[in-house]
């Protein structure tokens, strides 16, 4: 039997960070990680490393992680009430803003928002992903990978996968020569 608390809990954490969700579920890893891990208790750093990581792997959407979060909390019907808490109020939020947004397209107001809204995606999401890091507890190498890999990403024009997998190759050939050493 299901506890109507904890979906209830699900509902009240997750609608609000769908509407503060600028850039996609990536801009909303940092407080879902605060909250699943340090608030609830329902996660540890590593469970939601390796959440965070099938959510990434599977496809479909980013948003996955906070479906298999509900499954672990509150089984099937915590997989589809933190989804559709997830997923239901940004989706009308964005179906008004739609009408607007087009009705002021060109305008220096729409340019202004634009220029404006773009900051606070890539913090929100750099937010996530040094939660993400932290929680992953990879030490200096992953720290100096992850940063040299962002570098890359930003000015080459490469496949993301070829830059995971050199990461991957070259993170497990220093942890092997370390240990070696």
């Amino acid at each position: 039997m299901r506890d109507d608390n904890i979906l209830w809990t699900l509902v009240l954490l997750f609608a609000p960070l769908s509407l503060l969700s600028v850039g996609g579920a990536a801009s909303i890893l940092a407080p879902i990680h605060n909250q699943t891990v340090n608030v609830h208790g329902w996660l540890t750093p590593l469970e939601f490393v390796e959440y965070f990581a099938i959510s990434r792997a599977a496809p479909g959407p980013g948003a996955m992680l906070v479906t298999l979060i509900g499954f672990k909390v509150a089984g099937w019907w915590g997989a589809v009430v933190a989804t559709l808490a997830l997923l239901v109020p940004s989706s009308i939020l964005l179906y008004g803003m739609a009408r607007v947004w087009n009705r002021y397209r060109g305008t220096a107001f729409h340019s202004a928002l634009e220029r404006g809204l773009a900051p606070v995606g890539t913090g929100l999401i750099l937010a996530g992903s040094l939660a993400i890091m932290r929680a992953a507890d990879a030490g200096w190498i992953g720290w100096a990978l992850a940063v040299a890999a962002t570098a890359v990403l930003v000015w080459r024009s490469i496949h993301p996968l070829l830059i995971l997998a050199a990461g991957g190759a070259i993170y497990a050939g220093v942890n092997v020569a370390l240990t070696l050493v």
